[in-house]
C-alpha cells in the first residue's frame, strides 16, 4: 500500500460562536422594561453584531449592545438606522425572550425555542429569502430574567445550527495563502478589501468569490448572483465572515450556509473561504480555504438543530451583577459628583473631595436657612445631614423653605425635622440624613422644677449630636436659641457656622477654636501661621448675656419678616464658609483674612480664596463687607470662664444660665463692666480750641 495515499475523510467540525453582552446593553433594557414593557413578556426582536476574526489568538464575538434594542418608542423591531452596520458591526438579527420571574426563566422549554428559531432560518432558505438578507442564516436567540431590584440578569443564548444528516465530510482545510497563487492571492485580497470598504457591501457577512482561471481576477457577488458566477474557467468559493481564530476549524457561521448550498443548489463537493483580517485588511494567512463533502438528500422535512451556548463547558446560563454600575441611586451620586469632579480638571486642582463627601453636618434649625444650607451642602458633595428643629410646616412656610411643598402643612403640618428628611431623600436618595424633634433649652426663658429633667435631656441630646458631627450650623430663629450650641461647640471645638438675617440685611460668621483648643493642639501647628488669638463667636461682641426675645413682640416681631432674597445669599455664604474652612490646611484655627488680604487674600495654601471670620451685608445698599473680630474674655458662651465652669458644674451652671438672667454677665464681668461705664464721665474742657478736640 502506498503511504502517500490521502488520509480518510473526516467530519467537518465547526468552532462554536461565543456572545457578548455590553453593560449599556442592559442600561438600555432595563429602561425599556421599567419605562415600556411592564409586565409584557412577548418575544423582542433585537440585532447582535459581529465581525471577521481580526486576531490569530482571539475570536470575536457576537456581541449585544445598548443600539441592539428597539427603541422605547418603536413597536417592532429596532430602526432601520440600528440594523445598518459597519465594517466591524455585522447585523444579525436575533429575538429575546425575557421573563418576569426566574421560575419563568428556569421553566422555559429552551428546545422548543431553538427548534421554532430553527424552523425560521430553514423558512427562510427554502424561500429564498436568505438570498436576499444572507445574514438571516445567522439567527440568535436569548432568554433573559431582569432583576431590577438587584440589578442582576440570567441569561442564555443560543446559535440555531441546521444539522446535516448525514454530516458534511472535511476532504481538506488549509490556509487562504497556500491554496491561492500568489497572483490569486492578491486579486482575492483586494477584491475582498472593496468589498468591505463598500458601505453596501461591509456588513454582508456571505458571498461568492470567482476566481477566473485566465488571468486570476477575482470577483465577490452577493449570495443572490449564483447564476452569473458559473463558467468552466472559473473557481468558485463559498465566502463568508469567519469570528473563529482557529486554523484547523471553520466558524460556526458556515453550518447553516452549508445547509443552504445543500438545499438550493445540489452540490456534493463545496469549496469554502473562511474570510479573516489583520488591522482591518483581508489577511490570506490567517483565512482558511477548505473543501467539505455534502451528501444530498430529498428529505425536505426541517433538519434537527443545535445550538445552545455553553457556560464554562456545562449547558448552563450565565448571571451578570450590575448593581453597582447601574442602580440610580449610585449612577445619581455619580452624575451629582460630576461637577465637583471636573473642578478639580482646571479651576482647582488641589479640591479635597474625600474631606467633603465624609463631613457630617448638624443644622440647628430647619427653616428658610437650614433648607438652604441643606442644599447647597448637596451640591458641594456633602452627604451626611442632620436636622434639629421642634416646629412644624406651616402654610406661608413651602414658598419660602425650598424643602417643604404643600402636602407637608396640610392637616396639623408635619415636623420639619421629618419633612426635611424625606424631601432630601427625594431630591436626592444617596443622601444620609436624620431629623431630630426636639427645642434647644434657652438662657433667659425659666423652667420649673417638673420640667428640669426634660430639659436638661435635651441639653444632653443636642451635646452628643454635636460631639458626633464635624461641623454645626447655627440658623435658629432667636439669638437666645443659638447660645448653648455656641457653648457646646466650643467646649467640643467643633466647626461652628452661624447666620442670622435682618429684615434686608446678613450676617454669617465661624467661630474659633475653643479657649481650651489651643494649648491642646496648637504644638502641632504653625503657631505664625495661627497667631494665638481666637476668633470670635456669636455672642463675643455682646455686653450683655442672651435674654427672651419672644415676650410681649407683636406678630411681625415673633415672624421672621426678611426680604425673600436674603436666605438664599447668606445661606449660600455659610456653606462656602464651611467648605473653605475644610479645604483649609489649618482648618478650625485658620485666621480671619478680609477683602484686602494679600494675594487674593490668602496667602495660607487655602484653594477657594480668602476665608473670612465675618461677612455682612445689605441688600438694600447691594453691598457687602468682611470683618474680622477676636474672642472676648467676657463672652458669655465661649470664653475660658464660660467653658470651665461648664466643665466643672455641668447641668447645675445650664440650669442657673436658663433661670437667672443675671448669671452670665456676673459670671463672665459684664456686670461689673456696665456698672464700670455707668459710672464712667468725661469732663469737657471748653477752651474754644478745636485742635484739642478728643476724637472718640
Amino acid at each position: 500500500m502506498d503511504e502517500r495515499e490521502s488520509p480518510p475523510t473526516m467530519i467537518l467540525q465547526f468552532a462554536p460562536l461565543n456572545s457578548s453582552v455590553d453593560e449599556g446593553f442592559w442600561h438600555s433594557f432595563s429602561s425599556l422594561k421599567l419605562d415600556k414593557l411592564g409586565i409584557d413578556d412577548s418575544p423582542i426582536s433585537i440585532t447582535g453584531f459581529y465581525a471577521p476574526c481580526s486576531h490569530p489568538q482571539v475570536s470575536n464575538h457576537l456581541t449585544l449592545l445598548s443600539e441592539s434594542l428597539p427603541s422605547s418608542s418603536d413597536e417592532q423591531s429596532p430602526t432601520e438606522s440600528t440594523i445598518l452596520g459597519n465594517r466591524n458591526k455585522c447585523p444579525v438579527p436575533g429575538t429575546l425572550y425575557n421573563t418576569n420571574t426566574v421560575e419563568s426563566f428556569t421553566k422555559l422549554d429552551k428546545q422548543s425555542l431553538l427548534k421554532a428559531e430553527a424552523n425560521k432560518i430553514w423558512e427562510d432558505i427554502q424561500s429564498g429569502k436568505a438570498l436576499e438578507d444572507c445574514a438571516l442564516l445567522s439567527r440568535f436567540l436569548v432568554i433573559s430574567f431582569a432583576d431590577l431590584k438587584k440589578w442582576s440578569f440570567r441569561y442564555w443564548f443560543a446559535f440555531p445550527a441546521l444539522v446535516l444528516d448525514p454530516p458534511a465530510s472535511l476532504v481538506e482545510l488549509k490556509p487562504a495563502s497556500e491554496y491561492f497563487t500568489s497572483e490569486d492571492a492578491e486579486s482575492v485580497s483586494a477584491a475582498c478589501n472593496e468589498w468591505r470598504d463598500s458601505s453596501l457591501t461591509t456588513d454582508v457577512p456571505f458571498f461568492l468569490v470567482s476566481v477566473s482561471s485566465d488571468d486570476s481576477k477575482a470577483t465577490i457577488r452577493h449570495l443572490k448572483d449564483w447564476e452569473a458566477c458559473q463558467g468552466d474557467h472559473h473557481k468558485l468559493l463559498f465566502g463568508f465572515y469567519d469570528p473563529c481564530h482557529l486554523p484547523s476549524n471553520p466558524g460556526w457561521p458556515l453550518r447553516n450556509y452549508l445547509a443552504l448550498i445543500r438545499s438550493k443548489w445540489n452540490l456534493e463537493t463545496v469549496w469554502f473561504f473562511c474570510y479573516r483580517e489583520s488591522r482591518g485588511f483581508a489577511d490570506m494567512s490567517l483565512s482558511l480555504v477548505g473543501q467539505a463533502s455534502i451528501t444530498l438528500s430529498s428529505d425536505s422535512s426541517v433538519p434537527n438543530s443545535v445550538g445552545w451556548e455553553l457556560n464554562k463547558g456545562k449547558r448552563a446560563p450565565r448571571s451578570i451583577s450590575l448593581a453597582n454600575s447601574m442602580d440610580p441611586t449610585r449612577l445619581a451620586v455619580s452624575a451629582c459628583d460630576l461637577n465637583l469632579k471636573l473642578m478639580r480638571w482646571r479651576a482647582l486642582p488641589s479640591l479635597d473631595l474625600n474631606v467633603l463627601s465624609s463631613v457630617k453636618c448638624l443644622l440647628l434649625g430647619a427653616g428658610t436657612l437650614g433648607c438652604q444650607v441643606a442644599r447647597t451642602l448637596m451640591g458641594w458633595g456633602i452627604r451626611n445631614i442632620t436636622f434639629v428643629d421642634y416646629g412644624k410646616v406651616a402654610m406661608s412656610n413651602p414658598v419660602r423653605q425650598s424643602l417643604y411643598t404643600f402636602e407637608d402643612c396640610v392637616g396639623r403640618g408635619e415636623f420639619k425635622a421629618v419633612a426635611a428628611v424625606k424631601s432630601l431623600k427625594q431630591i436626592f436618595p444617596a443622601v444620609e440624613s436624620s431629623g431630630v424633634v426636639m427645642a434647644i433649652p434657652m438662657p433667659g426663658h425659666p423652667i420649673s422644677s417638673q420640667e428640669e429633667e426634660s430639659v436638661l435631656g435635651d441639653c444632653k441630646r443636642l451635646r452628643d449630636l454635636i460631639e458626633s458631627h464635624d461641623a454645626v450650623f447655627l440658623l435658629t430663629d432667636t439669638r437666645e436659641s443659638r447660645w448653648l450650641p455656641s457653648l457646646l461647640c466650643a467646649n467640643a471645638n467643633k466647626i461652628a457656622i452661624n447666620a442670622a438675617l435682618g429684615f434686608d440685611s446678613y450676617m454669617v460668621m465661624r467661630h474659633g477654636a475653643g479657649p481650651n483648643s489651643l494649648s491642646d493642639d496648637m504644638q502641632n501647628l504653625d503657631i505664625n501661621k495661627t497667631g494665638r488669638q481666637r476668633l470670635g463667636c456669636y455672642f463675643c461682641n455682646d455686653v450683655v448675656a442672651p435674654q427672651d426675645s419672644m415676650t410681649d413682640r407683636t406678630l411681625d416681631q415673633q415672624c421672621t419678616v426678611t426680604r425673600p432674597g436674603l436666605a438664599p445669599i447668606a445661606g449660600a455664604l455659610a456653606v462656602e464658609l464651611l467648605v473653605g474652612v475644610l479645604q483649609h490646611p489649618l482648618g478650625i484655627y485658620a485666621k480671619g483674612d478680609n477683602s484686602s488680604s494679600s494675594n487674593g487674600g490668602n496667602s495660607d495654601e487655602s484653594p477657594l480664596g480668602i476665608l473670612p471670620h465675618q461677612i455682612r451685608g445689605s441688600v438694600s445698599q447691594f453691598s457687602q463687607i468682611t470683618l474680622l473680630g477676636q474672642a472676648s474674655n467676657s463672652c458669655t458662651a465661649c470664653s475660658e470662664t464660660v467653658v470651665s465652669e461648664y466643665r466643672e458644674k455641668g447641668n447645675s451652671f445650664i440650669l442657673e444660665a436658663i433661670n437667672h438672667p443675671t448669671y452670665l454677665e456676673d459670671l463672665t464681668g459684664l456686670t461689673e463692666l456696665k456698672k464700670a461705664a455707668n459710672s464712667f464721665s468725661l469732663d469737657w474742657e471748653d477752651d474754644g480750641d478745636d485742635d484739642e478736640a478728643v476724637d472718640m
